[in-house]
């Protein structure tokens, strides 16, 4: 049986990190091609500075557009050759990771999250949109990240809603890495290179990523809440350090090496309701985490257990909390039908999986949930 792990060659995380990045710069160069939104720029303009004239290293202004598209991905791969730049940096959210990630084409890529609300930033895929922002492809790289750096301080002063957006990212990867083991279903580890040029070789979840998958929920259940009040104070504590090393590293690494199952499935299915287009990937994929366990008829310890520390933080556990206050018959069964296309991560269930019985699994994880908060 084949088996595969991939991850970033390096994964740093502290307090005023960004202060080092030109130490990291300096190993592929003296320049490097800055990706990022003018108002992230804004936000680590001193640190960026500090860490420019302190390794004597030069960043290009990439002038971002905002959106992962393959005009603006062209454009700036010719900026970079123009200007000789060394590496590629991403810094921000994730159209701007995205984007570096398509620019560098796996060479010499720094990605600089400043918020944790994916477990993206680690991976070697990105998501292209059209120039007007719809849904383009999917691209695959012949490797993840040279570097990932994480400031503590700047993801501190973020939104805290960002940083319980990747909790819920995060809290499917157990629960979807245990369902693909069972399934002996393929995971997202093979080592194609550019946009659609190869799908992903077959290759099995290790041992080793299904243990990262299993620490990242049991460090979301013992942490997620006293990190969530440390964001909300803007404060740097072990918890919350703790939680951004959940949100970004063993979640990034879980699902990856680890595999996905219904609950990203059941997201883009929900992506079909207008209501859901407000809230963030992770909150929606929380909703989709629970309609997986009871696809799966999880123990109702489990699911108790999964929908308190929804509660807690500040997750939906029913289809009202991700803006759909009421879905008819048709809608319900359009969404299972997206849930449930050949390609879909669904499939990695380790039983059948019917249209009808994924349609069942959300209504009935979505009165589950309205009697759960009302209770």
């Amino acid at each position: 049986m084949r088996k595969a792990f991939i991850c970033p060659s390096k994964y740093v995380q502290g307090e005023d990190e960004l202060r080092n990045l030109g130490y990291f710069v300096k190993e592929f160069g003296k320049s490097a091609l800055l990706i990022a939104h003018k108002d992230d720029v804004a936000r680590v303009k001193e640190k960026l500075d500090y860490t420019a004239e302190k390794f004597n290293i030069t960043f290009v202004e990439s002038e971002f557009c905002g959106e992962c598209s393959r005009i603006e991905v062209e454009r700036l791969q010719k900026v970079a050759k123009e200007q000789g730049c060394a590496c590629t940096i991403g810094l921000g959210g994730g159209k701007a990771i995205d984007t570096a990630k398509c620019v560098a084409q796996g060479d010499n890529l720094i990605i600089v999250p400043t918020i944790a609300a994916t477990d993206a930033p680690t991976s070697h895929s990105a998501v292209l949109y059209t120039p007007d922002g719809a849904f383009d492809d999917y691209a695959y790289f012949k490797q993840n990240p040279s570097v990932v750096l994480i400031d503590t301080t700047v993801i501190a002063k973020a939104p805290t809603r960002f940083l319980v957006s990747g909790m819920g990212d995060a809290l499917s990867t157990y629960f979807e890495a245990r369902a693909t083991t069972k399934s002996y279903s393929n995971v997202n580890a093979g080592l194609p290179c550019g946009f659609r040029e190869g799908v992903c070789g077959e290759s099995k979840s290790t041992n080793a990523a299904l243990a990262l998958a299993t620490l990242c929920y049991e460090t979301l259940l013992t942490d997620g809440y006293k990190a969530k009040v440390a964001s909300d104070n803007n404060a740097v504590t072990p918890a919350l350090e703790n939680i951004i090393e959940t949100n970004i590293l063993l979640s990034g690494l879980g699902f990856e090496s680890g595999g996905l199952a219904a609950a990203h499935a059941i997201h883009n299915g929900l992506t079909a309701l207008e209501g859901t287009h407000k809230y963030f990937h992770g909150e929606k994929v929380a909703f989709g985490t629970i309609a997986q366990l009871v696809l799966e008829n999880a123990p109702e310890e489990e699911l108790y257990e999964v929908m308190d520390f929804c509660l807690e933080v500040g997750l939906p556990i029913c289809l009202s909390d991700i803006g759909v206050d009421s879905i008819s018959e048709e809608e319900l069964i359009d969404v299972a039908n997206k849930s449930c296309i050949a390609e879909e991560s669904i499939h990695s269930m380790p039983f059948p999986i019917t249209t009808e019985a994924v349609a069942a699994a959300i209504i009935t994880a979505d009165t589950i949930g309205k009697a759960y908060k009302n209770r």
